[in-house]
Formats: structure tokens, C-alpha cells, sequence
């Protein structure tokens, strides 16, 4: 297992009391999930950030592989399905995504096209991640898997059925919260979870969860998503 490190997880104090304002005293905008309605949505958990010796690894981001795992795990008990997706950069990203492209040096588009390319070693799921047959994999091609022509994944997730999404991954920065604000623009139940995901610094994590907090996502832990489960309340009581 690689060197791990946990974020410390602070939310704005201020976002926290405009939360309760908004919301009539409740600190949450849901209590419940149904299992049925909810995909556990996994991002970017790949070589390239989670594989020690890759050009953007992270031990904050290998520490949400845990988290992430037991979700996983969790979910898929209660019914619910997981879809892994993969930042997939590479291909014609230099041509499609000039503007980013100009944004960085030409030695850091170097290495994130090198990395992010189809069928190199760093775009793959990293090979600690607990993946199973029924899951889905899908590829994005930009920081939002939401975004016109990004990826497949709203199309299969209106086809599943799905109306609740429990997100999880890596950057929460990043990917993770412009998948999360496109999510909740398109009428999806976001919720992200704190030790699922990560980012380079505690304060550029704490920060975006707090951002998504105040309008785009219900915040919560992997043991409180895992609380709200259906089937995790009847084995407690049995």
C-alpha cells in the first residue's frame, strides 16, 4: 500500500451557520437513501494520482482509497450500483482543449497527456480499487463528466433509473466539484463524501467542500452514507 495521508476535514464556519439558515435548523438536505435511485459515482481513482513513482501522485489522494473501498462495498449490498470513471485526456485534447492546454506549461501538458492517454499505464484504475464485473466504467474528456460531450455517463444513469448520486474521488477540487455543480444543474440529488475524496492540500479540499456545500451538495462521511443505507439499518437492529 502506498504512503497515506487523511485529510482533516473543516468546514467554513460561515457556510455551516448559512447552511442551518437556509435550511430552518437542519444541517443536512437528506436523511435517507434509496438504494435503487443511487449510484455511487467514483472518479479519476487512477494510476496516475494513487501509483507511488506516477508524475501527479499523491498520498492524500491514496488516502481515500479506504473510504472509497468500504462504499463500494456498502453500496453495492444495498442495491445500489457503482460507476467508475476515468479521466481520459490525451487523445485530442491539444486540438479540442487548446485554452487548457496554453493555461499550463508545456512540460506539465507533457506529463498530464502522457499520463492520460487511452491505454497508458497512469490511466488506468489503480489496481487497489475494489472493481467488480457489475460495475460500470466509462471515460470523460474533460474535468466535469457532465459537460456537453464530456462522457456517456448522464445517459447511463437516466437509463438506470438513477436520481441520487453519492460522489466520491479525486481532485475534489477539480473533477470532482465541476461533476458535482454539472450533476446538481441537471436535477441529480448530489451528495459528496469528505473522506472519499481529496485533493493536494487540506486547504484546497476543505475549501471546495465547503463551496459545494453552500449550494451544489449535501456533505457527508462514508460511515454516515453508509448509516443512511437501508440495509445497514436492519442488520444494526436485528
Amino acid at each position: 500500500m502506498p504512503e497515506t495521508k487523511l485529510h482533516k476535514v473543516q468546514l467554513s464556519p460561515s457556510t455551516v451557520e448559512h447552511i442551518l439558515r437556509r435550511r430552518g435548523g437542519k444541517l443536512h438536505a437528506y436523511d435517507s437513501i434509496n438504494p435503487s435511485k443511487t449510484a455511487l459515482i467514483v472518479i479519476d481513482m487512477q494510476n496516475i494520482w494513487l501509483q507511488e513513482g506516477m508524475a501527479a501522485y499523491s498520498p492524500y489522494c491514496a488516502g481515500a482509497v479506504p473510504a472509497t473501498n468500504k462504499l463500494c462495498k456498502a453500496m453495492r449490498s444495498a442495491g445500489s450500483k457503482v460507476y467508475w470513471v476515468r479521466a481520459i485526456y490525451g487523445d485530442d485534447a491539444p486540438k479540442t482543449w487548446s485554452a487548457y492546454m496554453e493555461y499550463l506549461s508545456p512540460e506539465d501538458v507533457e506529463r498530464m497527456l502522457d499520463g492520460l492517454t487511452d491505454g497508458r499505464p497512469g490511466a488506468e484504475i489503480w489496481h487497489g480499487m475494489d472493481v467488480q464485473p457489475e460495475d460500470v466504467i466509462t471515460a470523460k474528456t474533460r474535468f466535469s463528466a457532465f459537460i456537453r460531450n464530456s462522457s456517456d455517463l448522464e445517459r447511463r444513469l437516466r437509463e438506470d433509473g438513477i436520481d441520487t448520486l453519492v460522489i466520491t474521488g479525486i481532485a475534489t477540487d477539480v473533477c470532482v466539484e465541476s461533476t458535482t455543480r454539472d450533476a446538481h444543474m441537471l436535477n441529480f440529488r448530489t451528495i459528496v463524501v469528505s473522506d472519499a475524496t481529496a485533493t493536494r492540500s487540506d486547504e484546497a479540499h476543505n475549501a471546495s467542500l465547503s463551496a459545494m456545500f453552500n449550494h451544489f451538495a449535501d456533505i457527508f462521511t462514508s460511515d454516515e452514507i453508509i448509516e443512511m443505507l437501508p440495509s445497514t439499518k436492519v442488520s444494526k437492529r436485528s
